[in-house]
């Protein structure tokens, strides 16, 4: 298995490495606008799902290739601090490169002392909130029923206070789940509190775990965004240009795969050996360029070469 990808390009973090240390949808959260698709094991216990040694030494041999690279980030597939060797794994890292170290969390275990400290060698820290009351946290992350949107909050907050890195917060904005005025003026409030180093912005633009979980408009974000003020930016990116895929074989072999029958992602990532995450950058990069075509079956998606 394949714990490392990319380098993929990255809006926030320029040319980003992922790490992937737990299993695919492992997770204390079901997001309904999760692009890699429902969890399948909603979870809160913290374990060594991967050791580190596996992952470092794939790191090792990336390294070696000398790519540029931005950022390491720990993300993946799941909720990665539900791996229990994160701190070694960050300790390790930082002994080899001098290249940041990211991690993408949904923040939801910060609570957690021991997961604080074994944080704190990051360079930089993402968590997400996208919500501020339990009613909204259960309609738009489903989360794990041992989780409090207050005891989140608390946590996001305890470990900003003894973080030596920068923390930049997510917030994903669902149209008619947790973006309505009382909503938005009460995580501004939550978010002041907190003081990020950045706040970012986001909605579904990529298809999500459901299909009627949708965006809101480039003119609404702005609006909100507004309102929290001047660390907010908006990242959601709704007709960026394409970014090249990242080498040309890649590219090719997936088309090749994709001109013989509808496949998804999940499909070409079994039949070339690629990351799901990686796989995702790539097919949307071939449906920007107008190579790639997508539809829905049984609920699935579906992508097949376009013939032109």
């Amino acid at each position: 298995m394949s714990y490392i990808f990319g380098p993929v390009p990255s809006r926030r973090l320029g040319f980003s490495l992922g790490v992937d240390p737990v299993p695919f949808k492992t997770c204390s959260l079901n997001c309904v606008y999760c692009q890699l698709g429902r969890t399948t094991r909603l979870t809160t216990r913290r374990r060594r799902y991967v050791e580190p040694d596996e992952i470092l030494d794939q790191l090792d041999e990336v390294l070696a290739l000398g790519q540029r690279i931005d950022y390491i980030t720990l993300s993946g597939s799941g909720e990665p601090t539900l791996n229990s060797g994160i701190g070694e794994l960050i300790s390790s890292i930082k002994e080899r490169t001098q290249i940041p170290v990211a991690v993408l969390t949904n923040g939801t275990l910060l609570f957690r002392e021991g997961l604080r400290s074994q944080l704190l060698e990051a360079d930089l820290v993402i968590p997400s909130i996208d919500a501020v009351d339990q009613e909204v946290f259960e309609a738009v992350n489903r989360p794990h029923p041992s989780l409090k949107i207050e005891r989140v909050i608390e946590g996001i907050g305890a470990f900003g206070e003894i973080f030596p890195g920068k923390i930049w917060m997510e917030v994903m904005l669902v149209k008619g789940l947790n973006d309505d005025d009382n909503q938005i003026q009460r995580m501004a409030e939550v978010l002041q509190l907190l003081r990020p180093d950045r706040i970012q912005l986001n909605t579904p633009v990529r298809p999500p775990a459901e299909s009627w979980a949708e965006p809101l408009s480039r003119r609404r974000l702005e609006d909100i965004c507004r309102r929290f003020g001047p660390k907010c930016q908006v990242i959601a990116e709704f007709s960026r240009k394409a970014q090249k895929a990242y080498t040309a074989d890649r590219e090719e072999a997936i088309l090749s795969l994709l001109s013989r029958r509808p496949v998804t992602v999940t499909q070409i990532s079994q039949g070339l050996g690629m990351h799901r995450n990686e796989v995702i950058k790539y097919v949307e990069t071939l449906t920007n360029e107008g190579k790639v075509s997508e539809e829905i079956r049984d609920g699935q998606r579906y992508f097949r070469r376009r013939i032109r």
